[in-house]
């Protein structure tokens, strides 16, 4: 899977793409912190936006895989009648910032390249739609993963710059994590297991379209690999 050439404390959550643990139904929960600030590493501007509820993602025996924070208030552009009818990604604008995230040890992502331990930020993608990327994913959005220390400004950027940011994460291609959409999305986080041990953090942001206030539901894969990886 190619995305267009250049285009703590308890805590996270959301990983679309965790290491390819094996494991039986029960292998993988969350659990959510309040009151746990974002870590040191993430930049000033952006380390404000951030709430202090840590989602964390744990295995069987508890041990910590994964912790997440999402911003307080995701950017959207939407007229009043796509609020009404429930935002989805379509309206959050490309690159925008979701969150950060932070990986106590090395892990996979979507694509089964392998991310070192460290703390990243999580922005929106949207996959090419063109012959090199058909059947790679069920959906066409991703969060892509860049080293904290080098996103520097909440602000989007060229679609591009992003995908060479996130490439620092791995040495080549972005780091990427599998978006679902968000249906049944609640304002408890909740992790369910889909078609293909697809194991999805699905959770309710707060958003904002102009001075109105809606609803994001997300849902970030926090295991499972693509079939063509």
């Amino acid at each position: 899977m190619h995305l267009r050439p250049l285009a703590s404390a308890a805590i996270l959550l959301t990983l679309t793409t965790l290491p390819a643990f094996a494991g039986g139904a029960n292998e993988y929960h969350i659990r959510t912190v309040d009151k746990v600030p974002a870590p040191q590493e993430v930049q000033g501007p952006i380390r404000k936006l951030l709430g202090e509820r840590c989602i964390q993602l744990l295995d069987a025996k508890d041990t910590l895989l994964a912790e997440i924070w999402f911003r307080k208030e995701v950017p959207v552009k939407a007229t009043d009648a796509q609020i009404n009818n429930g935002l989805t990604y379509a309206e959050v604008p490309e690159t925008t910032v979701f969150g950060v995230i932070r990986f106590p040890k090395q892990i996979t992502d979507y694509r089964k390249q392998k991310i070192p331990a460290g703390v990243y930020t999580l922005r929106l993608a949207n996959q090419p739609m063109d012959g090199d990327h058909m059947g790679t994913a069920p959906y066409s959005e991703f969060l892509l993963l860049s080293p904290a220390a080098d996103d520097k400004t909440p602000d989007t950027m060229e679609a591009k710059k992003l995908q060479e940011m996130s490439g620092k994460t791995t040495g080549g291609h972005p780091g990427v994590l599998l978006l679902f959409p968000g249906k049944g999305a609640e304002a408890t986080p909740k992790l369910e297991k889909k078609e293909e041990n697809h194991w999805v953090l699905l959770v309710l942001l707060d958003a904002k379209a102009g001075d109105k206030k809606a609803a994001l539901p997300v849902g970030l894969t926090l295991i499972g690999v693509s079939s063509s990886a």
